[in-house]
């Protein structure tokens, strides 16, 4: 195939910037647009450039693995706080023969971890001092899972997909009020490190402003690493690997700092060590479709294919919208209840896959719907009887509290039939808060997502262990053909956000870009069921709570759930690319030859 020439929309001045010349000149970024139609292949991410990105690389007849790896290294640089190089995910593909696979990125804890790491003095940490710290910082898995994708599916080379996000760590991006909230929320946090105080806030302290640009040419270096030497030398191994686990193990903190940095575990060895493993996916039917997900240590996949096999047993779904939502709802807090209880790593626990995604056991748990809401929290039911075997006593913990998490999602289709579903993240909004001195990447801190606070729990922390993840990138086939792909952040809202916009979609025959606008209300097994506020002033949000006993309260600033995106691919070789009109900003869609 020809170079590609990945138009970013930025100014002809900046080439001078790659020449070794001036500084480039920061243009405007491409305009978000929501939905796009038309044909040639399609996008759909939370970010212009990342979008563009991904379209560029299409237009230069690149493959749809080829262009969410560029648009990923274009997201790791103008997202930082919600992915990159320090964190992981979990990346679905679909070829254009017909075949499913799914590539694990996720973090994998230090071989040092013991369950009782993160419990001092007989008790768990709370959450902060548990996050912002080397301790949670697990070994990041998103850039062997770029390389290893590519590798396999792709057909340009990591040196050439990383040259879009060279180009954008070089020559910059505007902060966005959405970006300056993201800082302003942690900047108490961000100024005790001087490698994040200097690329993210002023000399005062405070979040750079609306409308500054933010270059970071450390992350460039890194890039440039990784693009000559290969993932494994240029990353888990080198002077990029000895830095992150120095960061890790020794917080590089300034002597003002106000807070106290635990030192964490990571060593260069755990570096050296990690492995990105191409796994089966979890697949369920559901109205004549066939439902493509990412198994464990996510918890996204068996948690939407147990609702839609709860509710595949009602045809229809319901007589009014109304019926429709409470059986969404009560679905999701039966399968939740499961997920809490079942979901680990299955290298360390036995995790029933095919007892909680059978039909047997759906029968069992929507035996239990009625009416009415049930209060939660609801007992988990035994999966195991439903796939020929017993297993395990599985002991339940406390939930911590995970405010501010912050991902992202990325959905590629091209014209041959290629689709990739991306979920990626370094957990919270800014990871552990710490910013990788000399190479301008934030580590991640997945490792809060261990149950923590226990030691009995399947997903308690254990040394080499990947903490259970809620991530949920979906494919959908129709007739042996690939027809819808979605995904969304948002923590354990993941998996309702995109169960709700599947029944928003198939049940409720919405169109794509209105399933993934329409308000939100996730159901995780808890006393009350966290809604957008839309949701609860709506005609069926208001009879869930009069006629049904539904509990709803909003959820945390900034009042909403999720960020989702996807594709529809339409027969005859069209596509419906759909982005967030609102939340988090807006997202951004786009396809090669709009309609």
């Amino acid at each position: 195939m020809r170079r590609s020439t990945f138009r970013l929309a930025l100014v002809a001045a900046g080439l001078t910037a790659l020449l070794g010349g001036a500084p480039a000149v920061l243009a405007q970024e491409p305009e978000k647009v929501p939905e796009a139609r038309g044909t040639g292949g399609a996008a759909s991410s939370v970010d212009a450039l990342g979008t563009q990105a991904a379209i560029d690389v299409l237009e230069d007849g690149g493959n749809a693995i080829d262009a969410a790896v560029a648009a990923a290294g274009v997201l790791g640089v103008v997202e930082p706080f919600s992915c990159g190089i320090g964190g992981g995910g979990f990346m679905v593909i679909r070829t254009a023969d017909g075949d499913v696979t799914t590539y694990d990125g996720r973090e994998k804890a230090p071989r040092a971890m013991r369950p009782d790491s993160f419990i001092e003095d007989g008790r768990p940490l709370s959450f902060d001092p548990a996050r912002f710290s080397g301790l949670s910082a697990g070994v990041p898995g998103t850039p062997l899972s770029w390389s290893r994708a590519l590798n396999k599916y792709g057909t340009l080379s990591l040196r050439e997909a990383l040259r879009p996000g060279i180009r954008a760590a070089q020559r910059g991006y505007a902060v966005d009020q959405t970006f300056f909230d993201a800082v302003d929320a942690v900047k108490g946090f961000f100024d005790d490190v001087p490698a994040t105080a200097a690329l993210y806030l002023d000399a005062d302290g405070t979040p750079k402003d609306v409308g500054a640009t933010i270059r970071n040419p450390d992350m460039a270096r890194v890039y440039r690493l990784m693009a000559r030497d290969g993932v494994r030398r240029g990353f888990y191994r080198g002077p990029v690997a000895e830095a992150m686990a120095a960061a890790a193990t020794n917080p590089p903190i300034a002597p003002t700092a106000d807070h106290t940095w635990r030192k964490g575990l990571m060593t260069t060895d755990d570096l050296r060590r990690y492995t990105a493993p191409e796994r089966e996916p979890v697949t369920t039917d559901y109205r004549g479709l066939t439902v493509y997900g990412m198994g464990p240590p996510s918890s996204g996949a068996t948690t939407v294919a147990e609702a839609l096999n709860i509710l595949d047993g009602y045809s229809p779904l319901g007589a009014s919208r109304t019926e429709i939502m409470h059986r969404y709802l009560e679905a999701s807090r039966y399968a939740f209840a499961d997920r809490n209880t079942f979901l680990a790593d299955p290298a360390y626990f036995d995790v029933p896959v095919a007892g909680l995604t059978s039909d047997t056991f759906a029968a069992e748990r929507r035996a239990l719907i009625t009416d009415r809401a049930a209060r939660s929290p609801v007992a988990a039911g035994d999966p195991y009887d439903n796939q020929g075997a017993g297993g395990p006593a599985a002991a339940n913990s406390a939930t911590i509290s995970h405010p501010r998490q912050s991902t992202t999602h990325l959905t590629v289709a091209d014209r041959l039939g290629n689709v990739v579903s991306y979920t990626f993240t370094i957990e919270s909004t800014g990871g552990n808060g710490i910013v990788v001195p000399g190479y301008g990447f934030l580590l991640n801190n997945e490792l809060t997502d261990f149950n923590f606070d226990s030691t009995s729990h399947p997903n308690r922390a254990e040394g080499g262990k990947r903490p259970r993840s809620s991530m949920a990138p979906t494919i959908v086939d129709r007739d042996d053909r690939p027809y819808l792909a979605l995904g969304s952040p948002g923590g354990s809202t993941i998996p309702g956000t995109v169960l709700q916009i599947l029944v928003n979609r198939i049940d409720l025959r919405e169109p794509l870009p209105r399933a993934l606008a329409l308000p939100r209300a996730v159901e995780r097994n808890t006393a009350t069921t966290q809604a957008e506020q839309a949701f609860i002033d709506s005609p069926e949000g208001r009879d869930l709570a009069a006629l049904r006993g539904h509990r709803f309260a909003p959820p945390p600033t900034p009042g909403e759930i999720g960020a989702a995106s996807g594709i529809e691919i339409r027969r005859g070789g069209g596509f419906v690319a759909a982005a967030e009109p609102q939340r988090r900003g807006a997202g951004s869609a786009a396809v090669v030859r709009p309609r």
